[in-house]
Parts: structure tokens; C-alpha cells; sequence
């Protein structure tokens, strides 16, 4: 269990842990590979495969169907065409998940700092967390920009802590797949780990997280 007496600020994953955003995620991603001739997938497919960030996901798509993924210039297409299906509409199909607007209000009365920290690029996220209804929440929005900041690396969780003005010890990581976890063991923050969201079942037991069947649950141990 964490301490709650030892969290100043709280970082929350994005797909699966806020939102479900997967129907938003299969829409873009289908949308890129039919404009590309290839075979699209379906819901369940694809929800296995969020986590890591569009080129992994992409990369996945490919290799589901027997095409290179090394193919660079079919990957830059597809990857704007995602982006490209995104922005046109960052949340038409999906939702917030229950009880994390309330969550987030919550925690901000009591003047926790909050950030979100995805493997999604930081312009997808921002018009996500926006679409959603959820930005005015958030002090900051940080997204893998590169393949060197995709979480398991710590990076984007060392460098959110430094841009909510706390150490890495006191800054939750909240998540719902093993990459949010390790990022958190890897940068010393503790974590907590939802079970509504795509991966849980996967993360290791040894990790330890305090896992967290609802949003509540989460707001009760940080708030007594």
C-alpha cells in the first residue's frame, strides 16, 4: 500500500486508466490501414494491443497481417493517417470512465497537483484530455514524443515530477498496464495500479502495486 501521507502530486496514464478510448483508438488505427489497402481489425484486437504508443500499435497491425513493419515509408503513412483520424475526433466513440471526473475534483479540491503521462504523443493526448472534458484538471500534459520517453523509461515521469515542483518519491503514478508501472519503479515514484482499464492482468506480482478496483478506492486512500 502506499503512503498517502507521502504523495504531493498524482500522474495519471491515459488510454485505460482515464478513458476508454479504445473504439477511438481501433477507429483511427482501421481508418489509417484501409486508406493503405490493408486489413483492419477488430475491437477486442486492438484494445490488446494499446499501451505502448501508435508505432507499436501500428507495428502490431502490420505484423498481424504479414507485412514488414521495417517498411519505413508505409509506417510514416500510417502513422499520419492515425494522427490525421485522431484529431478529426479525439473522442467520438469512447468515454471517461466512471466516477474519474469526480475523481479528479476531488483531488484538486485538496490541491494535488496532477499531470497526465501517456505513450501517446503529447498533441494526440492534449486533444484527448480536452475532448474529454478533462483538461481543466491537469497542471500538465506530457506524451512520448520519441521512442527514448516511452514509458517503461522513466523520463517522462522524472520530468513531469520536476514540472509539478516535486521529487519523483512523492509523485503516484496511476496506470493500468505493466509500461506504467515499471516506468514508475524505474523512476522511483509509487504506483497504483486500476483493474478497469486493458492490462492489469499483466503486470508482475512482484511489482507490488497498491491496486485499485475503483476510482473511489483511490480517492479514499489519498484523502482518508
Amino acid at each position: 500500500m502506499v503512503d498517502p501521507h507521502s504523495i504531493r502530486a498524482v500522474a495519471f496514464d491515459l488510454d485505460g486508466t482515464l478513458i476508454d478510448s479504445a473504439p477511438d483508438i481501433g477507429h483511427a488505427l482501421n481508418t489509417a490501414l484501409a486508406a493503405a489497402g490493408l486489413r483492419c481489425f477488430d475491437l477486442a484486437t486492438v484494445r490488446s494491443w494499446i499501451g505502448d504508443g501508435p508505432d507499436a500499435l501500428i507495428a502490431r497491425a502490420l505484423e498481424a497481417q504479414g507485412v514488414s513493419p521495417d517498411d519505413l515509408a508505409l509506417q510514416q503513412a500510417l502513422r499520419a493517417g492515425f494522427d490525421a483520424a485522431t484529431l478529426a475526433a479525439p473522442l467520438a466513440h469512447g468515454h471517461v470512465f466512471p466516477g474519474i471526473a469526480e475523481l479528479l475534483r476531488q483531488l484538486s479540491a485538496h490541491r494535488y497537483p496532477l499531470a497526465v503521462v501517456t505513450n501517446k504523443p503529447t498533441r494526440l493526448a492534449h486533444a484527448v484530455v480536452e475532448a474529454a472534458g478533462l483538461l481543466p484538471w491537469f497542471a500538465h500534459v506530457q506524451g512520448a514524443d520519441s521512442a527514448a520517453q516511452r514509458k517503461p523509461s522513466p523520463l517522462m515521469l522524472q520530468t513531469t515530477a520536476a514540472h509539478l515542483g516535486v521529487v519523483p518519491l512523492n509523485l503516484l503514478m496511476v496506470g493500468d498496464a505493466p509500461p506504467d508501472i515499471l516506468a514508475a519503479w524505474a523512476a522511483g515514484c509509487p504506483a497504483a495500479l486500476v483493474s478497469w482499464g486493458y492490462g492489469a492482468h499483466a503486470v508482475p506480482a512482484d511489482l507490488n502495486p497498491w491496486r485499485v478496483g475503483q476510482p473511489q478506492q483511490l480517492s479514499a486512500g489519498l484523502l482518508g
